[in-house]
């Protein structure tokens, strides 16, 4: 089988430790083990850890961490929980069970490129239904509405939108349902940003009967360490889903299970360690933005990631390069998610490692306006 390579997985292997000042990652900045067990208020989980019988775990998930996840949503329980390695395996798997050759999938683009190499590689007829950038990177509801048509197999999105950090407010996301629900179209949403905006946005699992809601500890909950993710959906998916699983997964670890469930007992102290961060690092990008010539963004409604125009005459790869080799400042390209002239940012990081690595970039901007007159300089090996 066939599949693109995943081009900001790519960038991040080849970039991430070669730099001193990382604003690619998007994860609220990671917690220690015993950071989390502070904000948890658990502070004798480690005696849990340490009396722990280490066979396989339940096959689907703990019945604690089940429980914990169905309880961040309003109309689930246990049953409609799959547990996976990472968001990113949830993802897989549920494109696994459901989507074949000749199969219509509709992906609302830029997007996280699970969304839409998978189904292309599975043999599907991938439509593409970009954001409007604008508009503030919303949604047109009639574009979407003619891409899904009678027979659509399944629609994709990411809500808060991975690389834009739009989002659905709950009247839009409804309008979403009614377009899928009108072909018959299962849903999926990939939620892992959700959580960080003041007021979240339901998820789809909650609004749809074939709506299908992944997530995961890396990015809201600051635990990207643990590889947890998981599926929430109706159990004709998770029975899908699971023949497939069966091959790759068996079980999470047991240590991780147990430390994600009390992670998430306590999401609301979690949650809102990180919503502090990023309220306290958007305002300073912006202030940044506001002060920094030829730079600028649509501020990110919710979650991590936001896209950083910019005017310089390199190509997006081209310029994150310079700023790695020569500032030691990481960005992620925008042309990784088809938005070239643009660079995303993660508003997760620690404020000193953002503060720091902005006032570089500042910088190193001044110096490469100098010549402004340079021809577009592409990245090595890239075509243009």
């Amino acid at each position: 089988m066939h599949i693109a390579p995943f081009a900001v997985e790519q960038w991040m292997n080849e970039w991430e430790t070669r730099v001193s000042l990382n604003l690619a990652e998007t994860c609220i900045h990671s917690l220690t083990v015993g950071e989390m067990l502070a904000l948890a208020g658990a502070p004798d989980a480690m005696d849990e850890v340490r009396e722990l019988w280490l066979g396989y775990g339940e096959i689907p998930g703990s019945l604690r961490l089940r429980t914990a996840i169905a309880a961040l949503h309003a109309r689930q329980s246990p049953a409609n929980v799959m547990v996976a390695h990472g968001t990113i395996g949830a993802n897989h798997l549920v494109y696994q069970a459901l989507v074949g050759v000749g199969d219509r999938v509709v992906s609302v683009v830029p997007s996280y490129q699970q969304h839409t190499s998978i189904p292309e590689s599975l043999g599907a007829d991938l439509v593409r239904v970009e954001l409007d950038e604008a508009s503030g990177w919303r949604l047109d509801m009639e574009r979407l509405a003619e891409a899904v048509t009678p027979g659509t197999r399944l629609v994709a999105l990411t809500n808060p939108n991975n690389p834009t950090g739009a989002l659905l407010p709950a009247e839009e996301l409804r309008a979403v349902v009614e377009i899928a629900r009108v072909a018959g179209a299962w849903l999926l949403c990939d939620e892992v940003y959700r959580g960080l905006a003041p007021d979240s946005t339901p998820s789809v699992a909650d609004l749809y009967e074939k709506g299908i809601s992944t997530s995961g500890m890396s990015k809201a909950f600051a635990l990207a360490g643990l590889r947890v993710g998981w599926i929430v959906a109706p159990e004709e998916v998770l029975r899908r889903v699971e023949i497939h699983r069966d091959y790759t997964t068996i079980s999470v670890g047991r240590i991780d299970d147990l430390l994600a469930a009390v992670a998430l007992e306590a999401a609301p102290a979690i949650l809102g360690h990180g919503r502090d961060l990023l309220a306290a690092n958007v305002a300073r990008v912006a202030e940044w933005v506001a002060a920094t010539p030829g730079w600028s963004w649509t501020a990110p409604a919710a979650g991590t990631t936001a896209l950083l125009r910019y005017d310089l005459p390199l190509s997006s790869a081209r310029l994150c390069e310079r700023l790695a080799t020569e500032a030691s400042v990481l960005f992620t390209p925008g042309s990784a998610f088809g938005v070239e002239g643009t660079v995303r940012i993660g508003c997760g990081c620690a404020g000193d490692v953002l503060q720091a690595g902005l006032a570089r970039v500042a910088e190193w901007s001044r110096t490469a306006c100098e010549d402004s007159s340079t021809p577009v300089e592409p990245a090595h090996g890239e075509r243009v």
